[in-house]
């Protein structure tokens, strides 16, 4: 889904991802066990050519919007997040986020980002509810969606498998109007 949207607050600035963003630093978020280890692509090898065709295939998607997260300063690019797919019938989407850039872990930009993404949904595209699941043992995940007014669910009892064995996923929501602008 094509959009020129640029959403921006306290710092933090989020624009459809392109394919100039595709670089090296971007890969090497995605091959970092720290960083991709709530991610499912962790279980594949991530190149340049992969990521290309990641963001390739959501610039022409007619459900979601790829969003590059970016410190509003700088212009830096730290991380992404994703609205959808959209379900246009129900009014409904999910979001899917991680911060690349781990020097700027536990800033709030991803509290932010969420907030920006949810307001958008919300308010300019009429969705009813937004949804994001993230694993257990994401707690600055669930800190940023429950920062937003998300309400945990669901848990998903030994759903996805990591280093350490099986581990529970939460599943997250929020309706319209428990939004709130930070």
């Amino acid at each position: 889904m094509l959009t020129n949207v640029r959403l921006s607050t306290g710092g933090v600035l989020l624009r459809q991802v392109v394919l100039s963003d595709c670089t090296p630093s971007y890969v090497s978020w995605l091959e970092d066990p720290e960083v991709n280890q709530y991610l499912e692509t962790r279980w594949t090898e991530q190149t340049l050519e992969s990521v290309r065709s990641f963001v390739q295939s959501q610039l022409g998607s007619e459900n979601s919007i790829l969003f590059a997260i970016m410190l509003e300063d700088d212009g830096r690019h730290i991380g992404n997040i994703k609205l959808g797919p959209i379900n246009e019938h129900h009014h409904y989407a999910d979001i899917s986020y991680f911060i690349g850039d781990k020097s700027m872990w536990g800033k709030g930009i991803a509290t932010k980002a969420i907030n920006l993404v949810c307001g958008y949904g919300i308010s300019d595209m009429n969705l009813h509810r937004i949804e994001a699941g993230t694993y257990a043992k994401a707690i600055g995940s669930q800190r940023a969606l429950e920062k937003n007014g998300f309400i945990k669910e669901a848990v998903f009892r030994k759903q996805v498998i990591t280093n350490n064995g099986y581990e529970d996923v939460y599943r997250y929501g929020l309706l319209m109007d428990e939004y709130k602008r930070l």
